[in-house]
């Protein structure tokens, strides 16, 4: 199976199955000498991972990282970085029901007529189990872009029709305080009482429901990203689309922008201070990146979830047989995916940014 492997000089191949013995990544293109936190990078894991509150699957796996490669006395060695996260709490049982039906809106369907197989325990590779992966890989990623003075946040910023205010000038600690206070992961206390409510109401009835996560990056030098088929919001687009049950992403003014005139959009430039290493904007509606290529303001951008499509009601399928039957939900599932999401788009984020940031360097550009 093609496809599991992002970024080019710092590369990652994730690898295992939601209901195998465990998953896990390969970094290759990790810098040498980069300190290596292992209760950060547990730290990041257990945002994503599940049984963590009651609008979360109740799925209860620890999801402790073991690191096989690429360390010694503490600091990355430059060769590959190996990371192991070994799967604890499988229940093959609750999908015995579905191995010859097709789910709605999952990739029972599109996997089977593709490979002529599927694993149908939690659905393989197909399962968002895999992004904890991803976590591991890029909280080492953030570990470096910490050493490099950028950093990256986001949180839940709508649940259904339910959206967050915006969040002003708080800084990024203040504002990840807030966001872990909470169990829906939304930096506004407010909404976030609001949303946990209407989470759990959804939930009662068997149902589930999307959300925006939305996020920024402060620190990005000017000159990120290339100018063409590899422009940084690209990329990111991949990055976040890649995600399971991403369905939209949005940089800057995204789609309001299009109602807009060119005479209110665009960002003009000022003289900065004198201690400043590039040039400010007035206004951020190109989100941190022009022509593809990062300009030093932040870098911000929203990415929509859909609702998860495991729900538990009956609903009309077919099966394998071409056979109409019916089909409900068991088992461990999230009514919403966006407060476990917070971290994997993070993780991407940051992912990109490295790989961007290395081949800058690779180019003698950085």
């Amino acid at each position: 199976m093609a496809g599991n492997s992002f970024g080019q000089s710092f590369r990652i191949t994730t690898f295992g199955e939601s209901h195998g013995d465990a998953i896990g990544v390969i970094i290759d293109g990790c810098p040498p000498n980069i300190s290596v936190d292992l209760d950060f990078i547990q730290a990041e894991l257990d945002k994503r991972k599940p049984g963590q509150s009651k609008i979360t699957t109740q799925r209860k796996e620890s999801d402790t990282v073991k690191i096989l490669s690429g360390i010694f006395e503490g600091k990355t060695t430059g060769t590959p970085l190996a990371m192991l996260i070994p799967n604890e709490d499988q229940r093959s049982k609750d999908y015995s029901h579905i191995q010859d039906k097709y789910r709605p809106s999952h990739a029972d369907y599109t996997y089977q007529t593709k490979y002529g197989i599927r694993d149908y325990r939690g659905g393989g590779r197909s399962s968002a189990r895999e992004t904890a992966a991803r976590v591991a890989a890029g909280a080492v990623a953030k570990l470096f872009l910490k050493e490099l003075g950028i950093s990256i946040f986001a949180h839940v910023s709508a649940v259904g029709n339910i959206e967050a205010p915006n969040l002003g000038d708080l800084d990024v600690n203040q504002l990840v305080a807030i966001r872990e206070a909470n169990i829906v992961r939304c930096a506004d206390p407010a909404t976030a009482n609001q949303m946990i409510t209407f989470i759990d109401s959804v939930r009662k009835e068997g149902d589930t429901v999307g959300g925006v996560v939305s996020a920024v990056i402060k620190g990005v030098p000017v000159g990120l990203g290339e100018p063409v088929f590899d422009k940084l919001h690209a990329d990111l687009g991949k990055a976040m689309l890649s995600i399971n049950a991403v369905h939209g992403f949005e940089y800057g003014s995204g789609f309001s922008g299009a109602s807009m005139r060119g005479s209110e959009h665009n960002d003009i430039f000022v003289n900065p201070i004198k201690q400043a290493t590039s040039l400010k904007t007035l206004t951020n509606f190109s989100g941190g990146i022009q022509g593809g290529i990062s300009n030093g303001m932040d870098i911000n951008f929203r990415v929509a979830f859909k609702p998860v499509a495991t729900i538990m009601r009956s609903q009309s399928t077919i099966n394998q047989q071409g056979e109409e039957t019916e089909i409900s939900g068991k088992g461990r599932h999230d009514p919403c995916v966006v407060p476990r999401a917070v971290a994997i788009v993070e993780a991407m984020a940051a992912l990109v940014i490295v790989d961007h940031y290395l081949r800058n360097l690779n180019l003698g550009r950085a």
